[in-house]
């Protein structure tokens, strides 16, 4: 079965970086477009950013547009996202998933991993 595993979360200061992993296995990765998404207490599921298949071509939600950076290696089955300049309001579990579109909907997407907590101090 399809299977996303996230990784690379943690605690970080106001400024710091991370990067977030997830690793896809039970479909052919080359041929997946991927979403990141997340999800604060009490707050609904936010789009992070997405990438194609083809090109790839990538797209941000407003709130990490210029900060966050998504990026995929094919040979790995494996999707990252690169935050940089993160804020308190960055403190999220965060989730990648794979479906038909590269959407910022999170209905149009079949398959989710468990989520990483990423925690960023003030």
């Amino acid at each position: 079965q399809v299977q996303l595993v996230e990784s690379g979360g943690g605690l970080v200061p106001v400024g710091g970086s991370l990067r977030l992993s997830c690793v896809v296995s039970g479909r052919t990765f080359s041929r997946s477009h991927m979403g990141w998404f997340r999800q604060a207490p009490g707050r609904e599921r936010e789009f992070v950013g997405a990438i194609t298949w083809t090109g790839p071509t990538t797209s941000y939600g407003d709130s990490v547009k210029g900060r966050f950076t998504i990026s995929r290696d094919n040979a790995k089955n494996t999707v990252y996202l690169q935050m940089n300049s993160l804020k308190p309001e960055d403190t999220a579990i965060y989730y990648c998933a794979t479906g038909p579109w590269a959407s910022g909907d999170p209905g149009k997407y079949d398959y989710w991993g468990q989520g990483t907590q990423v925690t960023v101090s003030s």
